[in-house]
């Protein structure tokens, strides 16, 4: 083998393996089976104290995007796009109940989301 020849075929060999890693890696990073998980800080007071009755933060149906709508239990991404072809549709949600009338979501996956939704005033 001369010596170009030698060149491009570790060219060629890096640039395989950096596709393979690439590909490795974005699939890690973007594979839906890992749950998104949302924490936001304990809110405090003008004295730095942490407030009573922590509440988790919850999810308006009528402006979250799909990968937030994502991170709801048993919305996947053709459920978190029927909501928002829904809302698209009829001007957005009046009460979290008429998420029921997105097709695919019953009240069997509105009792697991009721506490975590909620719709702008």
């Amino acid at each position: 083998m001369t010596k170009l020849n030698r060149f491009w075929t570790l060219i060629i060999i890096l640039l395989i393996a950096v596709i393979i890693i690439g590909g490795i890696v974005v699939w890690q990073k973007y594979s839906p089976s890992h749950p998104i998980e949302i924490s936001l800080p304990p809110e405090q007071d003008s004295t730095g104290e942490v407030c009573q009755g922590e509440s988790p933060q919850k999810i308006d149906i009528n402006r979250a995007e799909a990968w937030l709508l994502e991170a709801l239990p048993g919305i996947g991404p053709s459920k978190a796009q029927a909501i928002i072809n829904y809302r698209q549709q009829n001007g957005g949600f009046s009460n979290i109940i008429e998420i029921t009338e997105v097709e695919g979501i019953g009240l069997s996956i509105y009792e697991q989301i009721k506490d975590l939704i909620t719709v702008a005033d």
